[in-house]
């Protein structure tokens, strides 16, 4: 079975309470991403530790009943951090860092290395009998086996996401055709 690659940069979700405070407006939409109903917002904040700042981080959509900073562990090591690597929403004992956006700063946890995961819908996942984890083919200059979390829900869009880190070991780039496993 294959599926395209989808590459993750840094990028933070955020709850209405926290939107409120660093932007102090709705999002807008820059453009639509393929998961159903998101979107990276035209805004972007600084992401702020005691040892450096990421400037220009894109916002994206829709709100969440929580805040996330998605961050590469390239950018946990400018930054000073040791961020585990989690499944979105898992967000306990994750690291603290301060936002700082056009109407204000907030210092909050919530700071993870995202998991390398299968965006499928539960149907399909049920119709295929995909297990929990897939073992992932990449071919090309630099090929490899890794190990993807299936993350499964009523909409989604079949593909794997990446952050930068693991997509740049591979020579991965957006819409790489990838195969999957033992399926």
């Amino acid at each position: 079975m294959k599926t395209t690659i989808g590459v993750s940069n840094r990028h933070v979700h955020l709850k209405q309470s926290d939107l409120d405070i660093l932007f102090g407006k709705e999002l807008t939409v820059k453009n639509k991403i393929n998961q159903p109903g998101q979107f990276a917002a035209c805004e972007t904040l600084t992401i702020k530790t005691d040892k450096a700042e990421i400037n220009n981080v894109r916002v994206l959509g829709p709100i969440r009943d929580y805040t996330q900073i998605e961050i590469s562990k390239t950018d946990a090591y400018k930054l000073g951090l040791n961020p585990p690597v989690r499944t979105s929403g898992d967000l306990e004992n994750s690291e603290i860092v301060t936002l700082i956006g056009p109407k204000g700063s907030i210092k909050t946890n919530g700071c993870i290395i995202a998991d390398r995961h299968l965006h499928i819908t539960d149907s399909d996942k049920e119709k295929y009998h995909i297990p929990d984890k897939v073992l992932v083919k990449i071919e090309g200059i630099k090929p490899g086996i890794i190990e993807v979390n299936v993350k499964a829900s009523k909409e989604a869009y079949f593909e794997i996401h990446l952050d930068t880190d693991d997509a740049n070991a591979f020579l991965l780039k957006n819409n790489d055709e990838v195969e999957i496993l033992d399926v």
